[in-house]
């Protein structure tokens, strides 16, 4: 059984670079806003999330506001695993449906990033980044929330061949850390698509929409 496609109109505009991760510029109101989020595994209230995307000539931009006040960041060092084990957003990119290849930016609120290329049955190649010229992260923390913000530039999403016809296919997630009796954390998966498994899993062909770019 296969997910309703779910689509996002990404608003077009003629301004430069729209990142300060403070979630507060004018521009951002040309923005279509994404708070359709769940966690289909759970029977849980979650933190709204608010989701935002444009693009001008030459880069993409995202905007995730996570209202949460209490966010868990592993700070033991700034390795994939410490990311790995925090509050974080995420956007997957892919090529096709056959997801060989796809790509992934977990970020977290203090603008760490893991990003790493995939590929079917989760061959995760940690080796692989983003090329550093063609992506920028800002964040924020706030008292009620956290701001991620990232801009991408468009020559690096088509040497990827993630552009078609003007549509980007992304899973727009995130994850989040809770502390239980025992000390421990546990993470709560969210997602923008149900991808209709019975365990979480953003890394299958279900769990991805799409980005309509406007012109």
């Amino acid at each position: 059984m296969k997910p309703n496609t779910k689509i996002y109109n990404v608003s077009r505009v003629e301004a430069g670079r729209l990142i300060n991760g403070k979630g507060n510029l004018d521009i951002w109101d040309k923005a279509i806003v994404l708070n359709d989020f769940a966690s289909p595994w759970e029977n849980t209230v979650i933190d709204d999330i608010e989701f935002r995307a444009l693009h001008n000539s030459e880069n993409l931009f995202f905007q995730f506001k996570v209202y949460d006040s209490k966010i868990h960041i592993n700070q033991a060092d700034n390795s994939y695993v410490s990311i790995g084990n925090s509050d974080r957003v995420e956007l997957f990119f892919r090529t096709n449906e056959s997801l060989d290849p796809y790509y992934c930016l977990e970020i977290d609120p203090i603008s760490r990033m893991m990003d790493f290329k995939a590929r079917p049955n989760k061959l995760f190649d940690y080796n692989w980044n983003w090329p550093k010229t063609d992506i920028s992260i800002k964040s924020k923390i706030c008292k009620e929330c956290f701001v991620v913000e990232v801009a991408i530039s468009f020559f690096s999403l088509k040497a990827f061949n993630l552009i078609h016809d003007n549509i980007i296919e992304a899973g727009i997630f995130r994850a989040k850390y809770r502390k239980q009796e025992c000390g421990a954390y546990k993470p709560t998966w969210i997602t923008w698509v149900n991808p209709l498994t019975e365990i979480p899993d953003f890394h299958g062909p279900t769990s991805f929409g799409r980005l309509k770019l406007e012109n």
